[in-house]
């Protein structure tokens, strides 16, 4: 019987599916490297890298026990542990503050400034997954709870958060709504059914058009950092390879067919991988 249980609260908090820790992951660790100047220190890594996961994860249940009244009409998500009845909102609920609480015991072990900012992380995370219901930006929401990362990372590690950290949110921002904007298109018939928002039914008939605007507008900020920081040819390089896999992402989502838009939205992570092997690579090369 537990271990049953043990397995719907996995399922919960999606892990079975990681892909979400990677797309949150990458830009904390763009922000570590960068911040650390390719030597970020090894306890602060750590703790993101665990933060990164329990936070991912009590996203996604704040988000199940939003969504209960909306998934079960869902095709894509109607199996999911509370829409199916195999876990109960209290559940759900006392899930989300152990995860919540286990991430602050973690935080605690960083600087004055990252403890303090951790709050606004929280709240990011979980006031996510009520924004669908009354603006057609939860995308841009979900990018800055994602991004919150980076200004936490740079505080961890120096201290302070610069400008250049902000850069490197706006960018996250961007990156985090082109590639939910993606998802978002999977699920966009039913969301119109049942009066779900999204970035995908705003965007309309030009969706294909922004999302490629707004992949440009992460590319340029990208390269702004890269001059601010004085990388190198490698970061460049990772840049590169970033743009064509953005590019096979467009093809994959030109016709609009769910399967291509969620295998695009998966693509995103080999993107952002792309993108910190360019910085890992630039301080490997200057050591």
């Amino acid at each position: 019987m537990w271990t049953e249980r043990l397995r719907q609260y996995a399922l919960l908090m999606r892990l079975d599916r990681p892909i979400g820790s990677l797309l949150l992951l990458w830009p904390a660790l763009w922000a570590l490297w960068l911040a650390g100047e390719g030597h970020p220190r090894i306890l602060v890594v750590v703790v993101f890298v665990m933060g990164v996961v329990l936070m991912r994860s009590a996203g996604c249940v704040i988000n199940d026990y939003a969504d209960r009244h909306v998934d079960p009409h869902v095709a894509r998500t109607r199996s999911r542990p509370i829409a199916a009845g195999k876990v109960t909102t209290r559940e759900a609920l006392i899930l989300f503050v152990v995860l919540c609480l286990t991430a602050f015991a973690l935080v605690l072990l960083m600087n004055r400034l990252t403890i303090l900012m951790s709050f606004g992380g929280a709240v990011l995370a979980a006031v996510y997954p009520f924004t669908k219901r009354y603006t057609h930006l939860p995308q841009v929401v979900l990018g800055m709870a994602f991004g919150w990362a980076v200004p936490m990372a740079f505080a961890a590690q120096t201290g302070a958060v610069p400008p250049l950290a902000w850069l490197l949110f706006i960018a996250t921002v961007l990156w985090a709504t082109a590639y939910d904007t993606m998802y978002a298109m999977v699920d966009r018939p039913d969301d119109l059914r049942i009066g779900v928002k999204s970035t995908a039914i705003l965007f309309g008939e030009a969706d294909r058009h922004l999302i490629a605007l707004i992949q440009v507008l992460f590319f340029v900020v990208m390269v702004l950092i890269g001059r601010q920081m004085h990388l190198g040819p490698y970061y460049y390089a990772g840049l590169v390879t970033a743009m064509a896999l953005a590019i096979y992402q467009m093809v994959l989502i030109w016709r609009r067919e769910p399967a291509g838009c969620f295998k695009a939205f998966l693509n995103n992570n080999w993107l952002g991988a792309a993108v910190f092997a360019g910085i890992v690579a630039h301080y490997l090369a200057a050591a």
